[in-house]
């Protein structure tokens, strides 16, 4: 079964740091790039990171470069968010979905193109 589980998210103050996890099982994360969403209640679902192993690509939204950083761990099939300097509004409910090479390339931040979406997991950020 093609799954994805995200991991990682909690209540934490502004400044802090978080760690999110998307665990991959049915399929290898190494032939797909991996992509970060994030969904604030009322707003819409907006992309914040993406990577892309086979184009050696990792992408970031305007509002986490330099403080979020995506990787992977192929041995784990597993991709993480680093979030640092966390920010009030950084809350939301964070997604991880996979899609092709080709759209992490021209779309990555749409979330159309991407497939198999994960439940969420919550991340707070309130003192």
């Amino acid at each position: 079964q093609v799954q994805l589980v995200e991991s990682g998210g909690d209540l934490v103050q502004p400044g802090w740091s978080l760690r999110l996890s998307c665990a991959a099982s049915g399929f290898s994360l190494d032939a797909f790039a991996t992509g970060w969403f994030r969904q604030a209640p009322g707003k819409e679902r907006e992309g914040v990171s993406c990577i892309s192993p086979r184009d050696g690509l990792t992408l970031y939204s305007d509002s986490v470069k330099g403080r979020f950083t995506i990787s992977r761990d192929n041995n784990k099939n597993t991709v993480f968010l680093q979030m640092n300097s966390l920010k009030p509004e950084d809350t939301a409910v964070y997604y991880c979905a996979k899609t092709s090479p080709f759209w992490a390339r021209f779309n990555w931040g749409r979330a159309a193109g991407y497939g198999n979406w994960g439940q969420g997991t919550q991340v707070t950020v309130s003192s």
